[in-house]
């Protein structure tokens, strides 16, 4: 059978190249060997519903198991709504997945949906059906954020709760396992009719979920291998496996989207069946062009949340930093969707999220400052690269001519996105920019530019003096070195209230850099 990488809904080994995340498994497979109850909390498209797949095909080659996996996604509201309707709703999803899994049991599912007609009687059902088999009784639940904040779902919670405590009096399920966006052991909870909100802890029984699930280098090589086995392209698959892991952190989704580009719209229109360093790029430059329902909810965390905005903001412009405190919502929140990565202090999740971002923030300074921008073709070179000294120029002359004191405090907390926001129609959708912001006292923001085959290395910092100056200027040229590029190009902002609005070539280290203050 042809594979293909996949991108939406479970994966399947048959259908799919897939990482190998098999010592991911062993893991949670030992927890629910352990017999223990927790969730899979992980932001969309994490791979948790395609782990549950995975999962429950291996417990069912096990004699001593029966297990079943069961989605709350497509099931619609009726079933939340009224406690005689959720006992049989929820058997009922056993029942379908009874059909395949376990058919010797259907019939007598069916008939035990008839009889129960409440919370109490779904429990006493629980303990018959734990009874009527000699085997382990797990269940998976996908999708639970469906219903994790109705009254009748927290009831069923409790009720599970009530009975792994009691386990020793009466059988129960064996194991229980969540997959969701939330923790619902940290859910507010609606339990009132005029929607006041507490917290509430039915799953305070569940143990820590601490698999690491996003993808490293050795299990996103093994997928490659088989690409390269199966198709005959020629790659070198460790390097690839390490510039993928580079740009997404491992998130799932960004590895398997960005060798889905390669495969299916730039290694057709190639004459040679070869992987490389450039179709990765250009797999980058075209997904971040696009829109899809991964950035779309990214996006939508932050629409959503002024103050989420404002935290991320501060650590991709401003270069805040903010060290991991998991008492802190506001972390929390922006963890639970992806965002950000505990890596000693709080960072963008991965470089693709950090360029999405950006660019986010980018046009929506762009609305502002569209008429001064109507200049994308001045800079190209004849050998397609740009005339950067030139650009800078113009971005000098730009802040000279359309701010003034009074945007003194704006250009302080913004002057970083209005020199990006005037990149980006420089570039024309021609390159790209990566950043990362050096943590110093300078805040420094290192940006890689490219414009077709051509690489620019700009840094922007704050004007703090003549000794922060060359302190600098070592450190641009050091970054340099790491690019393999002879010439920089340092934008200084200076909050002065007189500017000296100058500009110079500077000698420095072997490097040529040129320098403009604005």
């Amino acid at each position: 059978m042809k594979k293909r990488f996949n991108i939406t809904g479970t994966c399947y080994p048959e259908k799919h190249y897939m990482a190998d995340v098999s010592e991911k498994w062993e893991k949670a497979l030992d927890m629910i060997d352990y017999g223990d109850y927790f969730i899979i909390n992980r932001p969309r498209q994490y791979g948790k519903t395609t782990a549950l797949y995975a999962m429950a095909e291996i417990l069912r080659q096990k004699e001593d198991y029966l297990v079943f996996s069961v989605s709350f996604e497509g099931v619609g509201d009726t079933m939340f709504t009224d406690e005689k309707l959720f006992p049989k709703g929820f058997i009922g999803l056993l029942v379908s997945y009874a059909r395949f899994g376990a058919p010797e049991l259907v019939t007598w599912l069916q008939e035990a949906a008839l009889k129960v007609k409440n919370m109490q009687e779904l429990s006493e059902f629980i303990t018959d059906f734990a009874e009527k088999t000699d085997r382990k009784l797990v269940l998976f639940i996908d999708e639970v954020d469906k219903s994790s904040n109705n009254q009748l779902f927290v009831n069923f919670l409790a009720m599970l709760r009530h009975k792994y405590l009691s386990q020793k009096f009466e059988k129960t399920f064996h194991s229980v396992v969540l997959a969701g966006l939330h923790d619902v052991k940290s859910l507010k909870l609606k339990l009132r009719p005029d929607d006041e909100k507490k917290y509430n802890s039915p799953w305070n029984i569940a143990a820590d979920f601490l698999v690491d699930m996003n993808l490293q280098v050795t299990e996103i090589k093994p997928m490659l291998d088989a690409y390269v086995a199966n198709t005959g392209v020629v790659m070198d698959t460790q390097e690839m496996s390490e510039r993928l892991f580079y740009y997404t952190s491992g998130y799932p989704f960004l590895v398997s989207k960005l060798c889905k580009t390669i495969d299916e719209e730039i290694r057709p229109k190639k004459a040679e069946q070869t992987w490389t360093e450039a179709d990765l790029k250009e797999s980058l430059r075209l997904l971040l062009r696009e829109s899809n329902t991964n950035f779309d909810t990214l996006i939508k965390s932050l629409e959503n949340d002024k103050a989420l905005y404002d935290f991320v903001y501060g650590i991709i412009m401003e270069g805040d930093i903010i060290y991991y405190n998991n008492d802190e919502p506001i972390i929390l929140q922006g963890i639970m969707h992806g965002i950000f990565k505990d890596d000693g202090h709080i960072k963008i999740h991965n470089r693709i999220y950090e360029e999405r971002l950006y660019n986010y923030m980018v046009a929506k300074t762009l609305v502002a400052m569209s008429s001064g921008l109507n200049y994308a073709e001045h800079f190209k070179t004849e050998n397609n690269g740009l005339n950067m000294p030139a650009a800078l120029l113009k971005f000098q002359q730009f802040m000279k001519e359309e701010f003034s004191e009074k945007d003194k405090t704006f250009l302080e907390r913004q002057g970083r996105l209005v020199f990006l926001s005037f990149l980006t129609p420089v570039l024309n959708g021609k390159g790209q920019t990566f950043k990362e912001v050096q943590v110093s006292e300078e805040k420094r923001l290192d940006i890689v530019a490219t414009y077709f085959q051509h690489k620019y290395i700009i840094e922007l910092k704050r004007w703090y003096g003549e000794e922060a100056h060359q302190r600098g200027l070592n450190q641009l040229a050091d970054y340099l070195d790491i690019h393999s590029v002879k010439e920089g190009y340092i934008v200084i902002f200076e909050y002065n209230k007189i500017k000296s609005w100058r500009s110079e070539w500077i000698e420095h280290q072997g490097k040529r850099i040129f320098a403009v203050w604005v």
